[in-house]
């Protein structure tokens, strides 16, 4: 019994039942998947910085992963970790094929969860964004609105956080994407800017500033600054812009949000630095544009590469989008202008 099992053909036996024979494992195939092995265990010792927990990720033991580990180093003939005491670290060559290695893993590991989501259509669904004050309050009422009209079944969910804890988020993957604006784009995110956005002095009516037919950064020195916190964007470029200009600088008073900070301006504690996202034209305030001084500020997209977009948030995305392009210029921006020829605004344009 044992010798004609030892001879049993399994497609021969198939052919002589006029079946076709079953298909044999393509080696190239096998190959791939087993690259693909050693390429999330390597990702995981990367992001981890220890085979043990690498281990725990990749359901496998210590010594599996020390062996996939050293196989891609022999197929790329490189080192791509070095020991720092407890730990491990990629190395140059490491780094370089972790930006390769890990989008295809994240990828083809969530390739089941994304066909099935793709599949169900428009109908159900959620979207989870990260966003701070600005963007929630001035940019996405309009998009959220004609979205939320367009397909009432998918539930939405704002996430109010700063830029430095959207990027955690976005990397954790408790959000689907972010909205804001960002100065420097980490290698591991991309940024799509879609709103672009004035420097805007604001100071109260009967502020000297706003009689001024000429406003210069040496004359805002002069006069104590109301900004949003020391750890958000503004407070780093108006750092820089003073520096760069070799003044000193006094703020008076720290606030978050622009609301905030309009209403304490507007009370004459200070004056300030804005964007013009957030003037309508009908603050009690002096608005100058100060683009000599400040760069225009983007707001847009901030997405985790290598991540693939659900087809709900692909549909946001491209409302978001097409909102921005048909506005063109933000009505907002000819409403500050409107707001210059008060009496003192236009003694300050002539």
């Amino acid at each position: 019994m044992s010798q004609s099992m030892d001879h049993f053909d399994p497609a021969g036996a198939r052919e002589a039942r006029g079946k076709p024979p079953m298909p044999k494992l393509n080696p190239s195939l096998e190959s791939h998947g087993n690259r693909l092995r050693r390429l999330r265990s390597f990702c995981y010792a990367a992001q981890t910085g220890s085979i043990s927990r690498a281990a725990e990720q990749a359901m496998l033991s210590q010594p599996s992963v020390s062996l996939q580990i050293q196989a891609l180093e022999m197929e790329f003939k490189a080192k791509l970790f070095q020991r720092r005491g407890p730990k491990i670290q990629l190395t140059p060559e490491g780094q370089a094929l972790y930006k390769l290695a890990w989008p295809l893993v994240e990828a083809l590991d969530s390739l089941t969860a994304t066909f099935h989501a793709g599949q169900s259509g428009m109908e159900s669904g959620r979207i989870t964004i990260a966003a701070g004050e600005s963007t929630i309050l001035y940019i996405l009422p309009e998009t959220i609105s004609q979205f939320a009209a367009a397909f009432p079944g998918i539930e939405l969910r704002l996430q109010n956080v700063t830029g430095r804890d959207g990027l955690k988020m976005l990397r954790n993957d408790a959000v689907d994407f972010a909205v804001g604006s960002m100065i420097e784009v980490p290698e591991d995110i991309s940024y799509t800017p879609t709103f672009r956005y004035d420097p805007m002095l604001i100071t109260a009516k009967d502020h000297p500033l706003a009689a001024k037919s000429r406003v210069t950064i040496k004359d805002v020195s002069h006069f104590p600054l109301i900004l949003p916190p020391q750890h958000l964007t503004t407070w780093r470029v108006v750092d820089y812009v003073f520096h760069k200009y070799g003044l000193n600088y006094r703020v008076a008073l720290e606030a978050g949000g622009w609301e905030v900070i309009k209403r304490y301006v507007a009370l004459g504690l200070g004056i300030s630095i804005v964007t013009s996202i957030c003037l309508s034209g009908k603050e009690d305030l002096a608005a100058i544009p100060f683009n000599r001084y400040f760069p225009q500020r983007t707001y847009g997209v901030v997405q985790r590469k290598g991540k693939l977009a659900s087809t709900q948030s692909v549909r946001f995305i491209d409302i978001l989008t097409a909102g921005a392009k048909a506005s063109g210029e933000p009505k907002r921006e000819k409403s500050i202008r409107r707001q210059r020829t008060t009496p003192l605004a236009k003694k300050a344009a002539d």
